[in-house]
């Protein structure tokens, strides 16, 4: 019995890495199923080698279900300049109560591709250069996706403990704030 609720909860696990990476509940039913089945064989196991397969294969095919939606989030990526926007002091920490589905609606809230990179590099460990072939990009533009993708989960994070920016707390008061970028 503890191996049939090991072998759901990776399943679960395997479907909300897909959610994570497509964006989509739907193509991340898909894409789990098709994970699973192609690990399933006649002598199957769910070993740790087979979750570690499996984990590959969804994400290798979360990413082709959402290639178009990747390669325009990339062109947005490559565009954006090094931004100089506010983030919570060097003090603050997640906080242990963060939920699953808090998580998962800082991490939705992301660009795909910036959304993918850290998923790809931070939560599932994939070595750079892999990470360059799953997502057909230079390192270059993965490390830019990196950055500004570990900005915005920090302030989403932040955002949902109460954190405010002094420009959103200027702004909601009323005053005018300009936002100066620094030439790159």
């Amino acid at each position: 019995m503890k191996t049939l609720e090991q072998a759901k909860q990776g399943a679960f696990d395997l479907h909300w890495l897909a959610t994570l990476l497509t964006g989509c509940r739907e193509t991340a039913d898909d894409v789990t199923v098709a994970a699973l089945a192609s690990a399933d064989g006649p002598n199957a196991f769910f070993s740790t080698w087979m979750q570690a397969w499996a984990r590959r294969i969804v994400i290798a095919k979360a990413l082709a279900a959402v290639r178009d939606d990747l390669a325009r989030s990339a062109r947005r990526t490559a565009l954006r300049r090094a931004e100089m926007s506010e983030i919570p002091p060097r003090s603050w920490v997640v906080d242990r109560a963060i939920t699953k589905r808090g998580l998962e609606r800082a991490l939705l809230s992301i660009d795909v591709f910036p959304r993918a990179v850290v998923l790809l590099l931070v939560f599932e460990r994939v070595p750079l250069k892999d990470s360059e072939v799953l997502l057909g990009s230079r390192p270059e533009l993965i490390r830019t996706a990196m950055a500004a993708g570990l900005r915005d989960l920090t302030i989403n994070l932040a955002k949902m403990q109460g954190w405010k920016s002094v420009a959103s707390k200027s702004t909601s008061e009323g005053q005018h704030v300009s936002t100066t970028k620094l030439p790159s």
